[in-house]
C-alpha cells in the first residue's frame, strides 16, 4: 500500500516549459501535501503558475542544474523533459535533448540527501509494435521497442533505475498512451486534424489515446505515493483509422503498403511529420492495459479514448503559444 504524503513536501518539475509540464505544476500548486516548486526548462512555461519557481536552464546545462538541484533539495523529482520526436523537433534533436537532460539532472538528484520518489515520463512505446504478441500488454510485458521514440523511452527508464539504484528513492515511470489535448504538440493529433485522414484498410488496427488533463492528474497522482515500479496510463477503450474517418468526417485515405511512404511526404508538406512511432499507431495500432492504475493511484482517466478523439475536432484550431509571449503574460 502506497504511503501518504507528508504535508510540506518539495517537488521539482523538469520540463516545466511544456504543455504536460505546465498543466502538472498548476494540479501541484492545489495540493495541500505540496509545500514549495521549483522548475527548470529550455522554454518558459505556457500558463500562468502562482506558487512556482521557474529557472531556464538548457537540458545539457549540468552545472546550473546541479546548482539549482543542490540548493532546492527536493523531496520528489517529476522528471517530464522528455522530447517526442517531431512533436516540438528532430527527431535527432529530441533523442540528444533527452539524453542530456536525463544526465544532467539524474546525475545531481541520486545525490539528494532528501529524495525519496522519482516520477518519469515514458510511453506505450516501449512495448514495441501492437502486432506483436502481446497485442495488450500490461506493466509485467517485456519492453520490447520497434520505434526510434520506443527505444528513447527505454533507454531513459533503464538510465534512471541505473542511476537511483543505490539512493533512497524509488522509480515510478508512467507509460502513457499517446497523450492529445488542444495546446499539446502531438505528432498524432496533427496528423488526425489533416483533411485527410490515412488508415490501414486491409487490417484497421486499434490504439488508445489519453487527454493531457488526464496525463497530468496521474502525474500528481503519482507523485503523493511511494511506488517504484512502472504503470500504464491508458484512456478506457480503443479506435481504428477507419472510426477516425467516420467521426471527423475528413478525406479518408485508405493505405495498402508502399503508399505509406508518399503519405509521410505528403503530410510533412502539409506541416504534420510522420514520425515512426505514430507511423506504428496508424499501421499496426498501440493498445495497452493498466493492472495498477486504478490499484496504486486510486483513480482511472476520465475520458475515454473516443472521447478524447472527438474532443480533437471541436478545437477550432491548435494554436501554439510562443514560449516568450507565455512568458511577458505571466510577468
Amino acid at each position: 500500500m502506497a504511503s501518504a504524503p507528508r504535508s510540506g513536501q518539495r517537488v521539482l518539475v523538469t520540463g516545466m516549459g511544456g504543455q504536460l509540464g505546465s498543466l502538472v505544476a498548476a494540479e501541484l500548486e492545489k495540493q495541500s501535501w505540496v509545500g514549495s516548486i521549483v522548475g527548470i526548462d529550455a522554454d518558459p512555461p505556457r500558463r500562468r503558475l502562482h506558487r512556482s519557481e521557474f529557472h531556464l536552464v538548457d537540458a545539457g546545462d549540468s552545472v546550473r542544474t546541479a546548482h539549482i538541484m543542490k540548493s532546492f533539495d527536493p523531496h520528489v523529482l517529476i522528471h517530464l523533459a522528455v522530447w517526442e520526436p517531431d512533436a516540438r523537433t528532430s527527431p535527432s534533436h529530441a533523442e540528444r535533448f533527452t539524453r542530456e537532460a536525463a544526465q544532467s539532472v539524474f546525475g545531481t538528484a541520486c545525490d539528494g540527501k532528501s529524495l525519496k520518489h522519482v516520477v518519469l515520463r515514458s510511453g506505450l512505446e516501449v512495448y514495441g509494435r501492437g502486432g506483436h504478441r502481446m497485442d495488450l500488454p500490461d506493466e509485467t510485458a517485456p519492453t520490447q521497442p520497434t520505434s526510434h521514440y520506443g527505444r528513447m523511452l527505454v533507454e531513459l527508464e533503464e538510465f534512471a533505475q541505473a542511476a537511483f539504484a543505490d539512493s533512497r528513492a524509488d522509480v515510478t515511470a508512467l507509460r502513457l498512451a499517446p497523450v492529445i489535448g488542444p495546446h499539446v504538440p502531438s505528432p498524432l493529433g496533427r496528423l488526425l486534424r489533416l483533411p485527410f485522414v490515412p488508415f490501414n484498410i486491409l487490417k484497421p488496427p486499434m490504439f488508445s489515446v489519453l487527454h493531457e488533463l488526464d496525463a497530468a492528474q496521474a502525474f500528481v497522482l503519482a507523485a503523493q505515493r511511494t511506488i517504484g515500479h512502472p504503470i500504464n496510463i491508458v484512456g478506457d477503450g480503443a479506435i481504428s483509422g477507419f472510426s477516425v474517418v467516420k467521426r471527423s468526417r475528413h478525406i479518408p485515405l485508405p493505405l495498402i503498403g508502399p503508399e505509406w511512404a508518399i503519405t509521410r511526404r505528403i503530410a510533412h508538406l502539409f506541416g504534420a511529420p510522420v514520425p515512426e512511432h505514430v507511423m506504428e499507431v496508424l499501421h499496426n495500432g498501440r493498445r495497452g492495459v493498466s493492472t495498477r492504475c486504478a490499484q496504486e493511484l486510486g483513480w482511472e482517466p476520465s475520458m475515454t479514448t473516443q472521447e478524447v478523439i472527438d474532443s480533437l475536432f471541436t478545437w477550432e484550431g491548435v494554436v501554439r503559444v510562443p514560449p516568450k509571449v507565455a512568458w511577458d503574460q505571466a510577468s
